[in-house]
């Protein structure tokens, strides 16, 4: 046998360097390879460059703030020290909606390697979220060399877009057909609540279910006759190729007022008027109202400061399209598409606000009109593969939107697994919405559970959450045979309250310790078994 020569070990890292022993025998290795001191042949100097440069930016990747209840200010504490396109993201104010046509990682990064110049696209974050990216923006011109993964895209050319297909981003919208509207509600229901149905056959656009429609809406004309009203302008007057009229009704957002209105304000007004604006431009509250100052509002509080038109107009942001949950399956429907849509309506002072979008499909857009859409793909949200999964799904109130399209789906694709619906609203007497036919899906066999809960009903209110108490034994024996389970609702309240619920029913039934129960939650979310579509 011929007996083999260990190489002699070649010491570059000294013992008494500042690295554990595993790291300085890895660090040896790899320079006595890379300067060729083994008889190997050495790295070019290329190369070598390539193989010492920090390789991304040290981010963990996990995304604590990332939580649509969390208010701007907790998300940025979470998010310190955090690389900077990470703290864009803290920034974004909801779960991934897709309104800016991006998931929120992407959204952050595509900013931070200025691919993307717009700030203001995080529709749900408004101005509080456009106010930090724009703070956060201006460190990239003060940071050193790149040296994160962000930095070496910024100085890198940047991809050719490709332009996305027709009605798949709100970029490329594609034209559907308005067919019809139908109350939802009954008798002295508090909601406006309205089942619309699209034409989507011309576009030949289609969809899965758990995707969202983007809305292209309208602005009120009587709110934008009396802004012009105002200004003391013309409605004719002339805009960016438009009249005055149809560019403040097609083109740009009238709520909330922006930071450059309160700056164009600020150019022709002077004294203590100038100072207001110039506080409200960035972000103070001199007079405590700063949060209900609509467009409209900020001229009555700056009343005979009239910009011009041209001027005026360019202040504003764009007007943003609106992200809706479908409640319909193309499997079920093809070439039809629907919504479940709550008509937005308050008032601030003795002036009634409408929201856009809502109202514009509740009351002013026409059978038979068309109107630009796109369909949002989801991140996350849908379905599971396995048809005989079965599925538990929690939607209050028009939450209930995609779970209507979830159950269609099942039923058009004959898939075999068991189905239990949670739906909670007001009132059972005119708040149930979609009720025959829920009910015959009860009876069909394909809504195996139904489960309500009506909060105004009794003399304590009651909600989805306490339902689910009640009958916990149930859902988690449906959780333990590997059911999913599906939030859709308001963020802030519902979706926590719902998980407070789900954490405590884990811990009693599926005997747990509450950490444990915790656990088990957020292993359900990183297994998909446990996904929510919030706002």
């Amino acid at each position: 046998m011929t007996q083999m020569t260990a190489p002699p070990k070649i010491e570059i890292i000294p013992a008494n360097a500042p690295f554990s022993e595993g790291q300085r025998l890895w660090l040896n290795g790899f320079l006595v390879g890379m300067l060729g001191l083994d008889g190997s042949t050495p790295l070019l100097p290329a190369e070598n460059g390539a193989m010492l440069a920090p390789q991304g930016d040290g981010d963990d990747g996990e995304a604590p703030w990332h939580d649509p209840a969390m208010a701007i200010a907790d998300r940025m504490k979470l998010a310190e020290g955090r690389p900077l396109r990470r703290r864009m993201m803290a920034a974004m104010a909801q779960q991934d909606c897709g309104q800016c046509g991006y998931n929120c990682a992407d959204y952050s990064d595509s900013i931070a390697n200025r691919s993307e110049p717009r700030l203001n696209l995080c529709a749900p974050g408004g101005k509080e979220t456009a106010r930090m990216l724009k703070q956060l923006f201006e460190e990239l011109d003060k940071a050193p060399a790149a040296k994160s993964a962000a930095g070496t895209a910024a100085s890198a050319p940047a991809a050719p877009e490709v332009e996305a297909e027709l009605g798949r981003a709100r970029e490329n919208p594609a034209v559907a057909t308005f067919l019809s509207r139908r109350l939802l509600n009954k008798g002295a229901s508090e909601k406006e609540t309205y089942h619309i149905e699209f034409d989507l056959s011309a576009s030949k656009l289609d969809y899965v279910v758990g995707d969202s429609f983007g809305v292209f809406a309208r602005n009120d004309v009587g709110l934008v006759d009396q802004i012009i009203a105002l200004l003391g302008a013309s409605h004719t007057t002339e805009v960016n190729g438009k009249t005055l009229r149809e560019a403040l009704i097609e083109d740009v957002s009238l709520s909330p007022a922006p930071d450059k209105l309160f700056e164009l304000i600020s150019f022709i007004t002077g004294g203590a008027q100038r100072e207001k604006a110039r506080a409200l431009a960035q972000g103070e509250d001199p007079d405590g109202d700063a949060a209900t100052l609509d467009v409209m509002a900020a001229l009555q509080k700056f009343s005979g400061t009239r910009p011009h038109p041209e001027a005026f107009v360019e202040a504003l942001e764009p007007l943003q399209p609106r992200l809706y949950s479908i409640s319909s399956s193309h499997n079920a429907t093809p070439g039809k598409l629907s919504l479940t849509v709550d008509s937005v309506r308050y008032v601030i002072g003795k002036r009634k606000r409408l929201g856009v979008a809502s109202t514009f499909l509740g009351e002013r857009i026409n059978e038979g009109e068309k109107l630009k859409v796109y369909v949002q793909k989801a991140h996350g949200f849908g379905l599971p593969q396995d048809p005989k999964t079965p599925v538990i799904m929690i939607g209050p109130g028009t939450g209930i939107a995609p779970f209507r399209a979830f159950l269609l789906d099942r039923k058009a694709t004959g898939a075999p697994g068991k189905n239990w619906l949670f739906f909670g609203h007001q009132r059972s007497d005119c708040d149930f919405f979609y009720q025959d036919e829920l009910n015959a899906m009860k009876t069909s066999g394909l809504l195996t559970r139904l489960s309500l809960a009506w909060s105004r009903d009794g003399e304590k209110k009651f909600y989805v959450q306490d339902r689910m108490r009640e009958i916990g034994r149930e859902l988690w024996t449906w959780l333990a045979e590997g059911a999913h389970l599906y939030i859709c609702g308001d963020a802030k309240r519902m979706a926590k309250d719902v998980e407070r619920a789900l954490v405590d029913i884990v811990a009693q039934f599926g005997a747990r310790s509450t950490d444990e129960a915790v656990s088990f939650v957020a292993e359900l979310k990183k297994k998909g078994r446990f996904q929510a579509d919030v706002y």
